[in-house]
């Protein structure tokens, strides 16, 4: 029983590792991207809108969750799932390294 529980929580800790993991983005493509999120994030991240947060600087852990957690449905806004919906892995990974890169500036 006590294997069990151990062999249970170590596989639950691996499911969570890897969600938040993320492959290394590309800039170029990700400020290409973003050219979709510019009208609620700002041209360079910095939103214009009080209800669309600064993006600029935030790091790639924290972006990627963020937006895997609007793709899944585990972060609520319509806006933002439908958006989200859209994007392939390699997009959110792109998108993460460039909107980290601005605060970089």
């Amino acid at each position: 029983m006590k294997y069990a529980m151990t062999a249970a929580l170590m596989a639950g800790a691996l499911a969570m590792t890897a969600q938040t993991s993320f492959a290394a983005g590309d800039l170029k493509a990700g400020r290409v991207k973003a050219a979709q999120c510019a009208a609620c994030h700002g041209i360079d991240g910095m939103s214009k809108l009080p209800e669309a947060p600064n993006l600029a600087g935030q790091t790639e852990e924290y972006l990627v969750k963020a937006l895997n957690d609007f793709r899944t449905g585990a972060r609520k806004n319509e806006m933002m799932t439908m958006m989200a919906k859209t994007l392939s892995d390699a997009d959110v990974a792109n998108l993460a390294a460039y909107y980290h890169s601005l605060g970089k500036q």
